[in-house]
């Protein structure tokens, strides 16, 4: 991954204009780091089928790096979660100030279109990387979960319509980024496989996240932890055991159909997945 690190360093979104702090507050948490998950997975796809198309299909994982981080920014806002610590760094709205948290989102995720627009791939590809992209992201994606989440803060939901909130909010994107890598070589069948997978992933990712909330401090983090008392969380739903059982049996799963996966391609995911599918223990 460290190629795609020095991408993202060297295409980092610029600002010419007589605003003092708008371009380092543009830049603050994409050279925070992260775990640069999502751009892992799209790229790990296309080196296990086509390394050759590897170098053009960072700009599409530095794309959905953008975006992810754009809703960092939003997530962390006081009308949202209103917190103060992310990927180890003050949030946008402490270190600068609300207004410029959430222009900087709105900037980031436009640009992350602009990126894809720039990728050197087919009209046909880039068009269907952007509709994917924004249909993942958008309004019957990752923004539907975030106001799903939002709107029923302290009024409990049943566990379906939990997974619903998470499905959207946080798997979708996951996805879609296995879906992008596999946009970039060109195989349908494998795309809608690849992007139940990564439903399923990213549903674990997020209990996960729900059961490091509480057994994490936030320096161990990046972020703030112990937060989550008001929200839909799999833990304040089925408690810190019955999330871990959750957590295992979809961990299980997740594992046994990496496993199915042709040689090429588990032997590019198992690296990544196999640290982050145990996680949670």
């Amino acid at each position: 991954m460290q190629n795609f690190e020095n991408f993202l360093l060297n295409h980092l979104p610029t600002s010419k204009s007589i605003h003092p702090t708008y371009e380092k507050a543009l830049q603050k948490m994409l050279v925070a780091g992260g775990k640069r998950f999502r751009p892992a997975l799209l790229l790990s796809v296309v080196n296990a089928y086509n390394p050759l198309l590897v170098g053009g299909a960072y700009f599409a994982a530095y794309a959905v790096e953008l975006l992810h981080t754009y809703s960092l920014i939003h997530d962390d806002l006081p009308a949202m979660d209103n917190s103060p610590l992310r990927r180890g760094e003050p949030t946008l709205h402490v270190a600068f100030d609300e207004v410029t948290a959430i222009l900087v989102g709105d900037a980031l995720n436009t640009y992350s279109f602009e990126v894809l627009c720039n990728a050197p791939f087919s009209d046909a590809t880039r068009v269907a990387l952007i509709r994917e992209l924004a249909l993942n992201g958008g309004l019957n994606g990752m923004v539907l979960g975030q106001a799903i989440d939002c709107y029923f803060e302290n009024k409990p939901l049943g566990i379906n319509d939990v997974k619903v909130l998470h499905i959207n909010k946080t798997a979708k994107l996951i996805a879609a980024s296995l879906k992008m890598g596999v946009i970039i070589i060109g195989d349908e069948k494998l795309g809608e496989r690849l992007y139940e997978f990564g439903i399923k992933l990213g549903l674990l990712f997020q209990i996960q996240d729900d059961i490091l909330d509480v057994t994490q401090s936030s320096e161990m983090a990046g972020k703030l932890t112990n937060n989550d008392e008001a929200k839909n969380s799999f833990v304040t739903l089925l408690g810190l055991g019955g999330a871990m059982n959750e957590a295992n049996e979809l961990a299980q799963e997740v594992t046994e159909e990496l496993e199915s996966f042709d040689a090429k391609l588990k032997d590019e995911l198992s690296p990544l997945l196999t640290h982050y599918i145990n996680r949670h223990r």
